[in-house]
């Protein structure tokens, strides 16, 4: 339950090549060592996770969820993503010592052990997976820890390091929170979920590689053949501009699907415009020869997260519309 990767933070934009100070998790004072624990869990992920769980929630209940069962659900959800992270920190604790992004991480600094990493990890994934047995049900359990194993053996331990799809297919394991978050509610799949559930899959590959482009000399770096690292700009951003017309095709096809208001679709609508003529308009600038940073893509970056936060809002509202209209 866990998005492919986290918008760079702060410190770790620096653009020194020296590895930063370690500090020693048994010396370190007890605050020090829960914010280690707490960035372990990539609390700017979960929230993007959240984001869309929250929504589908009120989609399918046509209006306010029960406080108990969302209240549950995001809780170890929460914990789910918490702990597909923290496994993930584990195991790519070596390139995050390579990326000037990523190398202040903290298995990275060293502020956390790789066993911690890793126990705190399993953890998570068994508390949440149990939890959400018991106080939600039991499909959503079994999507949540398909969703971690999914993102630790498929995306992180099989196609990160190999191939230049890892986001494409990795990037399923983020959009199992709209699948959580139906089921929670629902007991059951539906294919108002699986449009949303498409949406945040084709939304994932242009996101993510218009912060991998910014960050190209990184991954390469590290030997991670991000589509930027093995193709020219031209062909990422065109691989971008078609993504993210089929991410707006798809968040339309809600409207018929789950039967929206018209609010809906005009929303989706006025996004998915601004998220294209974002996207043609970089397309634009390398087929005129603008290269390098100068492209500026990290503006698409944080447009596509403004895109599926206000996308998921619209979501959030229809069906509280539709109440007060009915």
């Amino acid at each position: 339950m866990a998005l492919l990767d986290e918008p760079p933070q702060g410190a770790a934009q620096d653009h020194g090549t020296a590895r930063p100070e370690t500090a020693e998790p048994r010396t370190a004072g007890l605050g020090a060592y829960v914010r280690a624990y707490v960035a372990l869990s990539k609390p700017r992920v979960i929230e993007l996770l959240l984001i869309t769980t929250i929504p589908v929630m009120f989609v399918a209940a046509a209006g306010v969820p029960p406080l108990w069962t969302a209240v549950a659900t995001l809780v170890f959800g929460t914990m789910s993503a918490a702990s597909a992270n923290a496994l993930n920190c584990y195991i790519d604790r070596d390139i995050d010592q390579e990326m000037r992004r990523t190398r202040r991480r903290p298995v990275a600094m060293e502020q956390v052990t790789p066993r911690g990493a890793m126990t705190y990890g399993l953890v998570l994934a068994v508390g949440s997976t149990a939890g959400l047995a018991v106080f939600v049900n039991v499909l959503s359990a079994a999507l949540s820890a398909f969703a971690i194993l999914f993102y630790i053996f498929v995306y992180t331990l099989l196609l990160k390091r190999r191939t230049a799809q890892n986001v494409v297919w990795g990037g399923i394991a983020g959009c199992m929170p709209v699948l959580i978050g139906w089921s929670a509610i629902t007991n059951r799949l539906d294919w108002a979920p699986l449009i949303l559930f498409l949406v945040v899959f084709f939304w994932t590959p242009p996101h993510t590689w218009a912060l991998a482009m910014r960050y190209r000399e990184d991954y390469a770096a590290a030997k991670v053949p991000m589509l930027p690292v093995v193709a020219g700009e031209r062909r990422v951003l065109l691989e971008c501009v078609l993504y993210s017309w089929a991410t707006v095709v798809v968040s339309l096809l809600l409207w018929p699907v789950a039967g929206t208001t018209l609010f809906y679709p005009a929303v989706a609508l006025a996004l998915g415009a601004l998220l294209l003529v974002q996207a043609h308009r970089l397309l634009a600038r390398v087929r005129a020869g603008v290269t390098g940073p100068e492209l500026k893509t990290m503006g698409f970056f944080h447009l596509s997260n403004a895109y599926l936060a206000l996308l998921f809002a619209a979501v959030t509202i229809d069906p509280l519309l539709a109440g007060l209209l009915a």
